[in-house]
């Protein structure tokens, strides 16, 4: 098969390139077998002649298709190879932007050079939990593979993270620990997980230094093992250090730096802290300068050292002893600069008073001179005597640096055991994972011992890898039953045998150094000797004897033998080492004291750090010779047994492999040198996994996957039901040689180019399938395209000759309208003048007829205006002496009954007392019923005919008011027309004088003006001529201007309008943000106080000792919880911990200094949330102020208030007499009868309490009518204001206004007008004397109100009665249509469907029947409650005749004889929407009804929202009692046990949603009935009584607002829990179009099938579970406006999981999955449509998933489409609209990908556009929730408690 692929025409292949390393060529003439030359065409456009080799005649790697290239993992490749995995890598580092691969177990990590926005914790959200193949290759991938691993097999992890100085270890291995701590988080409140990543800081300052290659590279390898418990959070850290790097303290190469703690101590000289060290700049210090680059751009050493104190204090590492560790690293540049002055060859000294060396020993706290001494002299000790020898120039400077290495060396150590103690943990760790930031291969021009080491630690990296890498491959063959044939690998086991067997090379070393004598020259020599031609992997230089060659497993590497010795011994004067001891500074000798009192948790064991110069384990005092033999190891021994430990521990782990590529040496971003990046992928070991992988069968499909891929090269027949079978048919039809392939249980193994020959006959099937669709389609094309040509001419033609039809047609139709034109005119010209002659002759007559009719009219006028005074006036006169006589006679009377009344009132009210009188009253009560009834109907009778009088009144009163309307405005017209007509005659008077003088002057002025006019009127007639056309032009002017100014006033409109609009949107905007910050407050809030009770659970469990005999109460059940107030809840924080007992604090005293924290962090929470309500209350208060000035009315106040006002009024005053007569009435009993009668429990008290209950029944029905009267009185007195004069002509114009005939108003007028002025004001004066006019119009507007009132009353009810009838014919009409359509289809159908018809109509007739007949019974119902009162009534006087029987027999009697038992009947309540509960019952209520209330049990059955109305109806009972103790108590145990349900069952939706929509429903009940108007509208009357009356529960309300914020936000977490996992499946990976994409070929790290299997999600699963929260929702009664915010977020979610996994995913990026979303998309608008809910906004929060999915599907060629693409993807930022761009990928090779020019074009577009650089959404974000106001129209007194809720010790009030 592969032969056969360079047979291809065009086939692509790699060639060799000294420069490229490999360059890319097409084949131009077929290989054949015996070829030794193959012609090949470059890219370049150049013609190449490549030989093959003779001997192995091997062809060139093939290159992989299109298709493949930029894969996520390499071992997705078909042709598995050096060139396709460095053309792979390539493209994705420099065409998608993309640094991370994966290659097979490995993470291949390639530094770009530039700060990337892929690490933000949204990316860690978005990688958590998922499967290491299912996501884009990333660190956080690998991470969490490992912290997946680690919990899901119970084994400790290890990542490795390798690569060459400035590849991006460090900051690798620095997001991997950031992934941990950000998913695990801590274990306690200690913050852990900041303090492993505060590490950082202080390890990079100490530990990290600018070298050539990276500027912050590190100088010494780390192993972190992170602790975790048992629930996998961290609880601690330990760090291990490997080889630091002492050289570079004291000397630096050109364009390096020392370690950036000594810059950053230089940068910060000037604080105060620091000017005792005496620092300056860092060019002032030998141990700084050297590199000549003290600066690193970009990097401000001064901010970095804040940073790093900061992280020391974070540590624990206090103040002083960061002084401390500052003062040592200050004394270290001092003592760089001390200088050596020479005596001799020999000797050496410094300089007196130097000052360096006197700061040197200031900072130290040492003797000046003797370290003056002991650094120019050194002790000799022999067997017998000492000596002190003085060194040279040479020595003494090297011993001087050897002390500062020395002790930085310490000081580097010391600060590990520091971080170390700081991260250790007291909790027992349960597992780890460990990261090894370790250098890589290194090889350089100078090789010296560093190299040695770093390449020693590597090949045991490589060796540990290759095996781990081997086993993963052999176990994959053995679980799919693979025939399992040895892979050859390469072994370096006789590598790592050469450097550290016996006799190797570190043993020579260290047997050299234990020579007195011994040289780097000597040492050399015994290498020569041992392992030159013995040892294949050992050679020597040519031209060198002072270097050797090793063969490492990467490359050949020369390492020179100079100063080898020297580090290896890493020596140091002991007497120097002395005088350090002897500080008086008491941190330096801790750096040199002995190991076991070192404070690190580590030192104990050997486990730890592996410093330079290493102290022994356990050392004993007093044995001085075993000390200095032990300080005698040396450092490669040191590293060799650090090494093996660490081998051991990577061993005992999972390993996961990150290796880091330097793209370049250049630092440039996004520059890829192919030379650098193949050296280093050799040397990582990627080869090798490549060639491994290779080997075998590196191509593996499942069969589902293979069957979807190649589909197209199977016929119908081959298809079988078991598609494993299939595929091996296929198979073997395709590929003949059966050695490429093999079958495993459930994946296909292909050798390498398999799946390239496979994906060649797919492409040419399909290309031949393409080919056959243009064909027709062009086809079809150019038929259609013919079509309309000749439909085009034959259109044209037809329209040609209907135009010259329609032209002659024309010619014929104005000859003949030209004809009548002259006919109808001249009729015009003969009809015009017969007209005008016609209208003189008429006008003439006219005015003549006129003038005579006219002067008739006014006589008869006069006539008639003269009667009708006279009639009125006469006929006033007569009624006002009537009506006053009838006043006083009427006035008389009622005084006279008065007195009478009053009279018999008091005689009244003195037999009322008496007992006696009740006797009387009850004699003969049968025959007083009968009168009773008779009077009744006599009353009814009277009624009628009063109602008949009162309509006669009524008209009569009609016509009088109309009649004294007109009187009364033609007396006001023709008062005022007298006024006016006196003021006319003087102002006449006086105008004819004047114009008498004016006449005279005028005529002796007209000759004058006679002569002016005829001269000026020419002039006059021009001047009108010229005025006329400036009047034109004036006009058009002032056209203009009015269309400018009406046109500009709609701008104006407009505008102002759009900025109306655009402040209210930004008001909006600002009052969400301003709730949703709240809301996140009160998120932060609950969650805390969450952590605060689980601290109090455990610190409970840790504390519970219980004393005997004592009991120690739960905190949640104290006392003081009835006490509890919500609005501030910090009180309950701040009382618990004063309720824990004393040794608490002693045991755990951690845990309370967590509460402290607590309790400052929730004051401060607290303080924040009051602040954001403030804020929020004004921003509402703003928008209401806005909305109320533009709808402000005046409210009036009704005559409700009055009513309610003299109501309590009247029923105080009737409490206090009935109480009153109540006692009198006791006393009297208790005085005249026995105390056995008068017993409370006897019977003559229980009936005469009974009668008087009965007499304040009725006396509760008398008051209220006559209540209603007053308050009618009282309004009417309202509306009659006391009028200062009885002729206000406001007054009058309102009566003259009301006046109904208009004729009358006019008669009025003209009559008065008539008058004079004196005789209308003497006749005025008379009619209003006294005010007489005014009462009796008063009295008669009066009356007709009530009689309107009442005629209104009977209207409505008339109508009411009207419309129900006409409602009963309308229904009747539409069962009679109904009845005759169903006849009518019934006698269509046939008989068996007639007969099915006709039963399923009688069943709905009778269903409807049976319903009409329900609601007739329930009225039944109410008329018999009725009659039972009635009866009760009847019952209770007939009781009262038997007290009176009773009361007559002595007491004797009674007491012998037995007593009948009276037969009360239980009186029907009429409830009042309340429930009363026992305080002691509270408890059992809040049990029953919220802690075991299961919403899947009971509570289906139950009205939705009932519990919440139970607790309302309980709230207003407390409420009308006045217990404020009670309703406080009752609210607190309700939020208490609303929290304590969702605490427990909080991960149930069906708990959640009940108890969101319950508190919602409480809360709007607290606001329906709190009395306020804005929540009184749409009450009924009855709902308005039952309002709360002595309790503003206001701030309760508050409280449960947010309360219902904080289940809502618990309710969406539930939803995103339960949604997650199929959010990805169902909208991204399932295919619901089959066949639309097929699956590309993937690697080892398998992403998730999207064939659906069994247990995948599809988006069926997504809407069924979408059906279920709304069906759950709606059944339990939730606000509409409530679910269509939950529907909101569900989408919002939903669209952002799938839109950030698509980012993250490069194999979801194409045109077919495009299509895939967008059809789902679709299905889920669908389900919108459905449930009435597209207007929820649930919509718009899938248009960034749209337009990604349009952005996948659109053309991404010319300019055009980039232009639609920036309009088309507004809600996308510009950062996801590139990373879209980047990562689509052609499933097809028909499919091409996107040009980095044409993205280049979208970012230059998109540069203007000002929109988050965040890449993901956050699909943590919830929207801000509001609760609109819902009011129930449930009436409370309806409500029924059923039993099964079993709160039988409540009763219905």
């Amino acid at each position: 098969c592969l032969s056969h692929l360079y047979t291809i025409p065009f086939a692509r292949v790699w060639i060799p390139d000294p420069e490229e390393v490999w360059k890319s060529a097409e084949l131009l003439k077929d290989y054949k077998p015996g070829d030794k030359v193959l012609l090949l065409h470059l890219e370049e456009g150049k013609d190449l002649e490549y030989c093959l080799d003779p001997k192995t005649k091997e062809l060139p790697h093939l290159r992989n298709p299109d298709i493949l290239v930029g894969e996520n993992d390499l071992t997705a490749l078909s042709y598995l190879h050096e060139p396709a995995v460095l053309h792979n890598l390539r493209v994705r580092f420099i065409d998608s932007k993309l640094i991370y691969t994966y290659c097979g177990i490995v993470l291949v990590a390639i530094n770009p050079y530039e700060q990337l926005p892929i690490y933000g914790e949204d990316i860690i959200n978005a990688y958590s939990g998922q499967n290491m193949g299912d996501m884009d290759p990333h660190i956080f991938a690998v991470a969490e593979e490992a912290y997946k691993q680690m919990a899901r097999d119970e084994r400790n992890q290890s990542i490795i993270v390798s690569g060459e100085s400035g590849a991006g270890k460090t900051v690798s291995a620095k997001y991997a620990m950031r992934y941990f701590a950000t998913v695990s988080g801590s274990a306690s409140e200690a913050n852990v997980e900041e303090k492993v990543l505060a590490s950082n800081p202080i390890m990079e300052s100490i530990g990290n230094a600018k070298t050539t290659r990276n500027d912050n590279s590190s100088r010494f390898g780390k192993y972190i093992e992170i602790g975790f418990d048992k629930r996998y959070r961290i609880i601690g850290a330990n760090m291990r250090t490997y080889l630091l790097e002492k050289s570079r303290v004291v000397f630096q190469a050109e364009e390096e730096r020392n370690y950036h703690i000594f810059y950053q101590l230089c940068a910060s000289a000037k604080l105060p802290e620091f000017k005792m060290l005496r620092l300056g700049n860092a060019n002032d210090f030998n141990y700084t300068k050297q590199g000549g680059s003290p600066v690193i751009e970009g990097v401000d050493d001064a901010k970095e050292m804040a940073h790093t104190r900061q992280a020391c204090t974070l540590l624990g590492i206090s103040e002083s002893y960061q002084m401390g560790i500052f003062q040592i690293l200050a004394g270290i540049l001092h003592l760089g600069n001390v200088g050596f002055t020479s005596r001799d060859a020999d000797s050496c000294a410094i300089p007196p008073k130097h000052e360096p060396l006197c700061i040197f020993c200031d900072l130290m706290g040492v003797d000046y001179e003797e370290m003056c001494h002991w650094l120019c002299h050194r002790k000799l000790a022999t067997a017998t005597e000492t000596y002190i020898k003085p060194i040279s120039k040479l020595q003494a400077t090297n011993a001087r640096d050897a002390l500062a290495k020395h002790i930085y060396a310490k000081l580097f150590n010391w600060i590990v055991d520091h971080v170390n103690q700081a991260l250790h943990s007291a909790v027992k760790q349960h597992s780890f994972i460990g990261v090894l930031d370790i250098y890589g291969f290194e090889t350089f021009e100078i090789n010296s011992f560093e190299q040695f080491c770093i390449n020693y630690a590597n090949e045991k990296l490589q060796q540990q890898f290759n095996m781990h890498v081997f086993k993963l491959e052999q176990e994959e063959y053995m679980k799919e039953q693979i025939p399992w044939t040895l892979i050859d690998f390469y072994d370096n086991q006789p590598c790592i045998n050469l450097i550290e067997s016996k006799l190797g090379i570190l043993d020579l070393l260290d047997e050299e150094c234990k020579m007195p004598k011994g040289t780097d020259d000597t040492w050399a020599q015994k290498l020569y000797n041992t392992h030159l031609n013995k040892c294949a992997l050992f050679e020597k230089p040519r031209l060198s004897n002072k270097a050797f060659i090793i063969q490492h497993f990467a490359d050949k590497v020369e390492y020179q033998c100079e100063g080898f010795l020297e580090k290896n011994k890493d020596t140091v004067f002991e007497e120097q080492i002395k005088v350090l001891r002897s500080s008086k500074f008491k941190m330096l000798p801790e750096l040199f004291q002995d190991d076991e009192k070192a404070i690190s948790p580590t030192s104990a064991t050997s486990l730890g750090r592996t410093p330079l110069t290493r102290a022994p384990a356990k050392p004993t005092k007093g044995r001085p010779g075993q000390m200095a033999k032990e300080h005698k190891k040396t450092v490669g021994h040191q590293f060799r047994n650090s090494l093996h430990l660490l081998m051991e521990t990577l061993n005992a782990t999972t390993p996961h492999y990150v290796r880091c590529i330097k793209p370049n040496d250049f630092k440039f971003p996004f520059t890829f040198d192919e030379k650098r990046a193949v050296q280093q992928l050799r040397a990582c070991g990627v080869l090798e996994t490549i060639r491994i992988s290779a080997a075998g069968f590196p191509s593996r499909w499942t069969y589902q996957e293979f069957f979807s891929r190649y589909r197209v090269l199977m016929k119908q027949k081959d298809v079988l039901s078991d598609r494993k079978q299939t595929c091996k048919n296929v198979l073997e039809k395709l590929i003949l040689d059966k050695d490429k392939y093999q079958f495993g249980k459930t994946k296909i193994f292909f050798r390498a180019g398999q799946v390239a020959y496979l994906e060649k006959l797919r492409a040419d099937k399909l290309r031949a399938a393409c080919i056959r669709i243009q064909k027709t389609i062009r086809g079809w094309l150019l038929r259609k395209k013919y079509l309309r040509m000749r439909k085009a001419a034959i259109t044209v033609q037809r329209y040609v000759r209907g135009y010259q039809a329609r032209c002659y047609a024309k010619f014929l139709r104005r000859t003949k309208a030209a004809t009548i034109i002259q006919k109808y005119w001249r009729m015009y010209v003969v009809c015009r003048r017969y007209k005008i002659k016609r209208a003189a002759t008429i006008v003439l007559q006219s005015y003549l007829r006129g003038y005579l009719a006219r002067n008739r009219y006014r006589k008869i006028l006069r006539e008639h205006k003269a009667v009708i005074i006279q009639k009125w006036v006469r006929g006033w006169l007569a009624r006002t002496h009537y009506k006053r006589s009838m006043h006083a006679i009427i006035y008389l009377q009622c005084c006279f009954r008065r007195m009478m009344a009053k009279r018999e009132l008091k005689k009244l009210k003195i037999e009322a007392r008496s007992v006696e009188r009740y006797k009387k009253l009850h004699i003969g009560m049968e025959n007083k019923i009968m009168q009773l009834q008779r009077k009744v109907d006599e009353q009814n009778k009277d009624y009628k005919c009063l109602m008949e009088k009162l309509t006669n009144l009524e008209g009569i009163y009609n016509s009088e008011t109309e009649k004294l309307r007109s009187d009364l405005e033609r007396l006001q017209l023709s008062e005022e027309e007298a006024k006016v007509a006196t003021g006319r005659v003087l102002s006449l008077q006086e105008e004819i004088a004047k114009l008498r003088k004016d006449l005279e002057q005028t005529r002796s002025e007209k000759k004058c003006i006679e002569e002016r006019a005829d001269r000026y009127k020419q002039e006059t007639e021009e001047l009108v001529s010229n005025l006329k056309e400036e009047n034109t032009l004036l006009k058009q002017e002032k056209e203009s201007l009015n269309h400018r100014i009406v046109e500009q006033a709609k701008e104006m409109t407009e505008t102002m309008e759009k900025k109306l609009v655009e402040e209210t949107k930004q008001l909006e905007l600002d009052l969400n943000d301003e709730r949703l910050r709240y809301q996140n407050l009160l998120n932060e809030f609950s969650r805390l106080e969450e952590r605060y009770d689980d601290l109090k659970e455990e610190m409970t469990l840790m504390v519970h000792v219980p004393k005997p005999g004592h009991k120690r109460t739960d905190s949640t059940h104290s006392s003081n919880e009835s006490e509890y107030i919500f609005s501030s809840e910090i009180a309950e924080m701040e009382d618990i911990p004063l309720r824990t007992e004393e040794p608490t604090e002693k045991k755990v005293p951690l845990d309370m200094s967590l509460f402290l924290k607590l309790q400052k962090r929730v004051t401060e929470l607290e303080q924040e949330k009051q602040v954001m309500q403030d804020e929020l209350d004004r921003k509402e208060e703003q928008v209401l102020r806005s909305k109320a000035k533009e709808e402000e009315r005046p409210q009036i106040r009704g005559a409700e208030l009055e009513y309610e006002s003299l109501k309590r009024q009247e029923l105080e005053s009737e409490n206090k007499k009935l109480k009153n007569e109540l006692n009198e009435l006791r006393k009297a009993l208790s005085e005249k009868s026995a105390p056995e009668v008068t017993a409370p429990g006897a019977p003559a008290y229980r009936v005469l309490m009974e009668q008087l209950t009965s007499v304040s029944e009725e006396l509760d029905v008398r008051k209220e009518e006559v209540l209603i009267l007053r308050s009618q009185l009282v309004s009417q007195k309202e509306a009659i204001q006391p009028k200062n004069t009885m002729t206000d002509s406001t007054i009058l114009l309102e009566d003259v206004q009301k006046m109904k005939d208009k004729g009358e108003i006019a008669q009025a007028y003209i009559g008065l007008k008539e008058k004079t002025g004196k005789s209308s004001a003497l006749d005025c004066h008379e009619l209003n004397e006294d005010g007489e006019l005014w009462l009796v119009y008063e009295g008669l507007k009066q009356a007709n109100r009530l009689l309107e009132s009442q005629l209104q009353s009977q209207k409505r009810s008339h109508e009411n009665e009207a419309e129900a009838l006409r409602g009963e014919i309308q229904s009747l009409k539409e069962e009679n249509n109904r009845q005759q359509q169903l006849l009518a289809q019934n006698l269509q159908l046939p008989p068996e469907a007639r007969i099915e018809a006709s039963l399923q109509h009688e069943i709905t007739r009778l269903t409807n029947e049976n319903l009409d007949l329900m609601e007739q019974l329930e009225k039944q119902d109410k008329t018999v409650r009725k009659l039972k009162k009635q009866l009760k009534v009847f019952a209770k006087k007939i009781g009262e005749l038997e007290v009176g029987q009773m009361e007559n027999i002595s007491p004797g009697q009674i007491i012998d004889e037995p007593i009948r038992p009276v037969n009360i009947p239980r009186k029907e309540k009429d409830f009042q929407g309340m429930l009363e509960y026992k305080k002691e019952d509270e408890q059992k209520l809040v049990k029953n009804l919220i802690l075991e209330l299961k919403p899947r049990g009971v509570a289906v059955n139950l009205i939705p929202g009932l519990p919440a109305y139970i607790l309302f109806m309980c709230v207003r009972h407390a409420d009308y009692l006045n217990d404020d103790q009670k309703v406080r108590s009752l609210l607190t145990s309700t939020i208490n046990s609303i929290k304590k349900v969702l605490k427990k069952r909080g991960d149930d939706f069906e708990t959640v949603s009940f108890w969101l929509s319950n508190t919602c429903r409480f809360l709007h009940c607290l606001k329906q009935y709190s009395g306020e108007e804005g929540f009184m509208k749409h009450n009924t009357s009855r709902q308005n009584e039952h309002c709360l009356t002595n309790f503003d529960l206001a701030e309760y309300r508050q409280v449960l607002s947010d309360l219902a914020i904080q289940i809502y936000q618990q309710l969406v977490r539930v939803l995103e829990n339960i949604l997650q996992p199929m959010i990805v499946s169902g909208m991204l990976e399932h295919e619901t179009i089959q066949g639309v994409s097929g699956v590309k070929p993937t690697g080892l790290r398998k992403r998730t099938s999207s064939i659906a299997d069994e247990g995948t999600y599809t988006l069926d699963s997504i809407l069924r579970q979408l059906n279920s929260f709304h069906s759950v929702m709606c059944q339990h009664g939730m606000d509409p406006e409530l679910i269509k915010q939950v529907v909101k977020q569900m989408f919002y979610i939903v669209g952002a999981i799938t839109l950030n996994n698509l980012l993250l995913r490069k194999d979801m990026c194409s045109w077919s999955k495009g299509m895939q979303i967008r059809y789902n998309v679709s299905q889920l608008e669908e389900w919108l449509r459905d449930k009435n809910l597209m207007n929820s906004g649930a919509k718009e929060t899938l248009e960034p998933l749209i337009q990604a999915a349009q952005l996948l599907q659109v053309k991404k060629k010319t300019d055009d489409d980039a232009e639609a693409i920036c309009s088309m993807c507004n809600a996308l930022t510009t950062a996801q609209i590139v990373k879209v761009l980047n990562l689509y990928t052609p499933v097809n090779e028909f499919e091409e990908r996107v040009s980095v020019s044409f993205i280049r074009t979208i970012q230059m577009r998109l540069r203007d556009r000002k929109d988050s650089p965040q890449l993901l959404m956050d699909a943590k974000h919830i929207f801000p929730v509001t609760f609109p106001f819902n009011p129930s129209s449930l009436a409370l007194e309806t409500i029924q408690i059923p039993a099964s809720l079993g709160l039988g010790f409540i009763s219905r009030v």
